[in-house]
């Protein structure tokens, strides 16, 4: 096995799973998830059936992945946070089939801070930040630091979580030398640390 996994913890037969990944304790994996290389499963971490999660993922303690849910590669969850997949649940009315699951994507390099939620639907673009606990209702661009109850957008971070400042021309320089253009809400890198390009992990 290339993989570690406590002996708390069930990992379901058919399940597959990348190489060095780590599952920590009182964790469940079902049958036909898929999981990465290089990531981490936190305390009682739940990852249902026909989840897709990618390479060098963290998955703090406590969070549930339910069907509907993409993570790409170098996201973060953050301990508690919590993901949906059904948007107008009733128990006397089920909605427990994989035609019921509303999709929940979050792009390379996300995070999202504890105790935020999730609403199904939505998609988090690649290197956001959700704050801890925010309530993301809708879909949030690149770069975009959310925060609130419902979350709003309030500034936006470089990859390596520095906070933007934009100047009138638009343009912000991180101290790491990423250089990135906004336009309306919309954040581009416009120039890459050195090294990025040959960096494939990015």
């Amino acid at each position: 096995m290339s993989y570690y996994t406590h002996e708390s913890s069930f990992v379901d037969e058919g399940a597959i799973i990348g190489e060095k990944s780590k599952i920590w304790h009182f964790c469940h994996v079902m049958s036909s998830a898929k999981i990465g290389a290089y990531c981490s499963l936190g305390q009682n971490v739940f990852v249902a059936n026909n989840v897709t999660i990618g390479n060098h993922v963290k998955i703090q303690n406590n969070v549930s992945i339910y069907e509907g849910v993409v993570l790409e590669d170098y996201v973060f969850c953050g301990p508690s946070m919590v993901f949906t997949n059904v948007k107008r649940p009733r128990s006397a009315f089920p909605q427990n089939t994989s035609d019921d699951y509303q999709i929940t994507r979050v792009k390379m390099g996300a995070s999202i801070g504890a105790n935020a939620t999730v609403i199904c639907g939505s998609t988090i673009g690649k290197w956001a930040f959700i704050a801890a606990g925010a309530v993301v209702t809708k879909n949030v661009p690149p770069y975009a630091l959310v925060m609130g109850v419902p979350g709003r957008i309030i500034g936006y971070q470089c990859k390596c979580g520095t906070r933007m400042n934009f100047g009138v021309n638009g343009n912000s320089i991180c101290a790491c030398s990423r250089e990135y253009q906004l336009t309306g809400s919309n954040v581009t890198c416009i120039k890459e640390e050195s090294g990025d390009a040959q960096d494939t992990r990015f």
